[in-house]
């Protein structure tokens, strides 16, 4: 069979020499060192990422000749399977690279079900490098380098242009990061800049700071015998251009410092790059701090390919392949290599020595051993230097390094989970002969010794990388330390949340970005407090003052479990005011996170009791809040309005002017769900209207108070008629929810008025985007009841928009797997909606059933606003059973009614179109008519909602 690359000039391609040299292939402006992994266009370093580089030396190696995707891909990925995807993208990334985008391909073709061809015409090559002198030393003290330095492409182009504008570049980081071998990459690919005259230096082994001169010269081949060294050694690098790596400096430093100093001054033709702990702080010297690999993110729709995308991903696999063999990872276990990339911080030799104990543990074994102390001792290459051989190794090279000071400052800090502030720090890891200046000053040395990381943008904060933590904490046992350390942070946390509570005047945006990243420190001082070997008085003192953090961010599961672990610790004999706190934590936690829960009542009761009996007015009203909002969540609305005038009387005497706003809040809520929607327009708008006064968040309200307003207001106003107003209202007040960062009130703002006001005005499209966007929500942030009612309104969407037979089966199960939570109010429509899909269905018995259950629920609990749509949808069932049904037309004519007296307009024109079908069919035009028309003419907008569009068509249908 005829190849396409027959034609093709063989001749001009040339096999480059098999010497030691690094031979170039040049192909149009370009030149290609394989050896030493650089690319050039016109003489300039040409920047191509790692794989793509691979494909090109392999594919330019084989000229002219087709090679085999899967050889290809066995080639450049080694034992790790991946897809044709993962291929072509590279490939694309080669071609972009070098030009190579035209519709007709100069260099890389593809040769469909074969593979790809490099077709370029290859001139004359010649060696990169000239052959040194007789008396000339060849460098072999250069290491080898890595087959391939996995994410540091950008890095080693900038430090290797950096080398090339100043003379004197260190490169710093924790041990274990890869600043070897990004120094050596480096000297490698320079080794044609500075003629072959590049020197590696290893200072680990040196034991004696003065002797980092004399270990300099037998690596540049120089016999000195002189009590000073340096003068030989500043005649020899005088003479040509030289580049000394000098590696593993931190413990050397303080003779090595002005050495190199002297050196870099007056030897002009010298470059130094050194990599080390710490700076040297020499004068001329730049800095260049490497950083840890990047790691796949913490996302649940990330694919196989996009945690492959990740550096510190792929080192993980390619070191599993490399160690246990031929190597695909799944989808399932792709989140988990992921989690583990996270959790070693993306120090590069964490993950080679996690990703050896694969073979033994598996990834979920590797994964679950992690934060023990065993996981310091997992041992790398045989080959490795031995403080690369294990974690423990490296950490004992900079632990043993410390005074100290520095040391007991690192063991104590060790104690936080996740970033710390300065003022923590100094809180916890000061005393003991350390002043609050000296701890400071440990901590900024342990920061330029690459021990601790700065952390944050906006404030300075603080943290140990997860494994130096994991390391530091064994040395505070072994100090015998770790009880008094622990004591000492869970005191600075219970007073900082006392402060915070003091603070809840600050925008919640603010108050959160101080308050919450403290999450995981407060928990761990609980975990401690609560421990057979901690002070549960203190860990209760903790609970009470953290509350508020875990209402603002809708942990309501989290408060739940800690009140009750506060109040079991508590016992029977213990601070009234604190049992009073934990009580009233307790049950909102319940109320909020559980709906209905049938224990949330008896313990608000008991708050309220001691509240009275220690006249606590503030937790008073947070009690009496609680129950009301209970039996709203009961669908008890009267007794809901009984105790909302009890909030309003004792709400009467607060200084604080939003208690009286909330209590007309409560009470418009209230009567917005017994039907009487002009009651309840009068007082949501004062609320309205009052809302410029409000300077902070009310202690007593979990929720965010504008935008609740703004939600029932746009429920309020579509009842009424006003649709354009209520729509515009719901979209506003998903920008500013959005925004406000709230978790739960973000729920209510697309649960309560988005999702059923779009899909009342027949908007699925939009219904189906908010419906989505509340379920990813509450997977998200872990909130039960509305993700059960996402997803229930979401199977509501498909039946209406997709068809009854699909979504029908998927709303019912969505609704009995709710279980007690279809008692919540905001179940009543979808159970109203799963009725009347039972009559689109011809599945009469099963929606009359339905019917009949939700209009008992609404009379017997006064839950009276949905009344008049429930009494259309039971009229509409007896129409599909007899289509000339008197019952029919008395259920719309009693809806009608029942619309009317609560000021509802919407459910009167849906009314009114259910009446006028049934006159049309019986002949009665002018009355059809009359019903329509007056109905429509009470909606003085939203022209554009479906029923208003269903009207106008019945009314020219009857006016012609």
């Amino acid at each position: 069979m005829s190849n396409i690359f027959d034609s093709l000039p063989r001749g001009l391609w040339c096999v480059p020499d098999d010497n030691n040299h690094d031979s170039a292939i040049s192909f149009g402006p370009f030149r290609l060192f394989p050896k030493s992994r650089l690319l050039e266009r016109d003489g300039a370093h040409l920047h191509v990422g790692g794989r793509a580089l691979d494909i090109l030396i392999f594919l330019a190696e084989r000229p002219g000749e087709v090679v085999d995707k899967r050889e290809l891909v066995k080639r450049v990925w080694a034992d790790v399977n991946v897809d044709d995807g993962s291929l072509r993208f590279h490939i694309a990334a080669l071609r972009k690279a070098l030009g190579d985008t035209g519709k007709s391909a100069r260099y890389v073709v593809n040769v469909p079900g074969r593979g790809y061809c490099f077709v370029a015409s290859l001139a004359q090559i010649a060696p990169a490098l000239p052959v040194p002198p007789a008396d000339v030393p060849l460098p072999r003290s250069l290491p080898t380098p890595l087959a391939r330095v996995i994410g540091r492409d950008d890095v080693i182009e900038k430090i290797s242009t950096g080398l090339a504008l100043h003379r004197f570049v260190t490169v710093v980081g924790p041990g274990g990061i890869g600043k070897t071998a990004v120094a050596v990459t480096v000297g490698h690919r320079s080794l044609a800049h500075f003629d072959g005259n590049v020197f590696f230096v290893d200072f680990g082994p040196v034991r004696k700071p003065e002797l980092a001169a004399i270990t300099i010269a037998p690596t540049l081949g120089l016999s000195i015998n002189a009590e000073d060294p340096v003068p030989a050694l500043l005649t020899h690098l005088q003479t040509k251009p030289t580049l000394l790596i000098f590696d593993s400096c931190e413990h050397v430093l303080e003779t090595l410092a002005p050495l190199v100093e002297r050196l870099v001054r007056e030897a002009p033709r010298l470059h130094v790059l050194a990599t080390s702990r710490e700076s040297f702080r020499s004068e001329g010297e730049r800095i260049f701090r490497l950083f840890p690999l990047d790691c796949p993110p913490r996302r649940d729709d990330l694919a196989v390919a996009d945690i492959l995308a990740y550096p510190a991903a792929q080192l993980f696999v390619e070191r599993i392949a490399q160690s246990s063999g031929p190597f695909q990872l799944s989808a399932e276990e792709a989140p988990l290599v992921a989690d583990i990339c996270r959790r070693l911080d993306g120090i590069a030799l964490a993950i080679e020595l996690a990703a050896g104990r694969v073979n033994a543990y598996g990834i979920a074994g590797t994964a679950s051993l992690l934060d023990s102390r065993f996981s310091l001792q997992w041992r790398g290459r045989r080959t490795a230097i031995p403080r690369h051989q294990t974690l423990s190794a490296a950490l004992d090279w900079s632990y043993d390094l410390l005074p100290a000071s520095e040391s007991a400052i690192l063991r104590r800090l060790s104690v936080f989970v996740g970033p710390f502030t300065p003022e923590a720090a100094a809180a916890v890891a000061s005393g003991d002969g350390l002043s609050t200046s000296a701890t400071m000053e440990a901590i900024d040395n342990l920061v330029t010794k690459s021990l601790i990381a700065p952390s944050g943008a906006r404030t300075l904060r603080y943290r140990l990388l997860d494994t130096t933590r994991t390391y530091a904490l064994g040395k505070l046992n072994e100090a015998g330390e770790a009880k008094r350390i622990a004591q000492r942070h869970a005191e600075h946390f219970r007073d900082l949340f006392e402060r915070a509570e003091a603070e809840t005047s600050a925008p919640l945006s603010d108050w959160l970005g101080v308050y919450g990243a403290e999450l995981d420190n407060l928990r761990a001082a609980l975990d401690w407090a609560f421990s057979p070997d901690g002070d549960a008085q203190l860990g209760i003192a903790l609970t009470a003052v953290a509350v508020t953090l875990w209402i603002r961010l809708s942990l309501f599961t989290e408060c739940r479990e800690r009140a009750g672990t506060a109040l079991a610790a508590l016992g029977d004999h213990g601070d009234e005011r604190v049992r009073m706190q934990l009580l009233a934590a307790l049950g909102w936690s319940l109320m909020y996170g559980e709906g209905r829960a049938r224990e949330a009542r008896p313990i608000l009761e008991a708050t309220l009791e001691l509240a009275d009996r220690l006249d606590d007015k503030d937790f008073r009203l947070r009690a009496l809040w609680g129950l009301c909002i209970d039996q709203f969540n009961n669908g008890a609305f009267g007794k809901a309005c009984v105790l909302a005038d009890r909030f309003a009387e004792a709400a009467s005497s607060s200084p604080d002017k939003t208690d009286l706003m909330l209590a007309d809040r409560l009470t418009a809520v209230a009567l917005h769900y017994l039907g009487d929607q002009n009651g309840a327009r009068i007082r949501i708008d004062r609320v309205n209207a009052s809302l410029h006064v409000l300077a902070e968040k009310p202690k007593i309200f979990p929720l965010d108070v504008r935008l609740s307003t703004q939600y029932f207001r746009a429920r309020i106003l579509w009842l009424q008629g006003h649709a354009d107003q209520a729509l515009a209202l719901a979209e506003q007040n998903i920008h500013e929810g959005r925004a406000n960062g709230h978790a739960l009130t973000f729920c209510s703002v697309l649960g309560q008025a988005a999702c059923p006001i779009t899909f009342l005005a027949g908007d699925y499209d939009a219904a189906e985007r908010y419906g989505t966007e509340l379920l990813e929500h509450t997977d998200r942030h872990a909130i039960r009841l509305w993700g059960l009612w996402a997803r229930a309104f979401n199977a509501l969407v498909i039946a209406k928009r997709t068809n009854v037979e699909t979504g029908l089966p998927l709303l019912r199960d969505e609704l009995n797997h709710a279980g007690d939570a279809r008692f919540l109010p905001r179940f009543l429509p979808l159970l109203g909606e799963l009725a009347a899909c039972f009559g689109q269905a011809n599945q009469i018995h099963n929606g009359f059933d339905t019917i009949e259950n939700a209009l008992a629920r609404c009379n017997d609990r006064q839950e009276r606003w949905y009344l008049p749509e429930l009494l259309r949808i039971k009229g509409e069932l007896m129409l599909r059973e007899s289509p000339q049904s008197e019952a029919a037309d008395a259920c719309f004519h009693e809806a009608m009614d029942l619309a009317a007296q609560q000021g509802a307009d919407f459910w009167q024109l849906r009314c009114a179109i259910s009446i006028a079908q049934v006159r049309l069919g019986r002949g009665e035009r002018t009355d059809a008519l009359a019903v329509l028309e007056k109905a429509c003419a009470a909606m003085t907008e939203g022209s554009g909602i479906a029923d208003m569009r269903i009207a106008r068509d019945l009314i020219a249908q009857l006016q012609t």
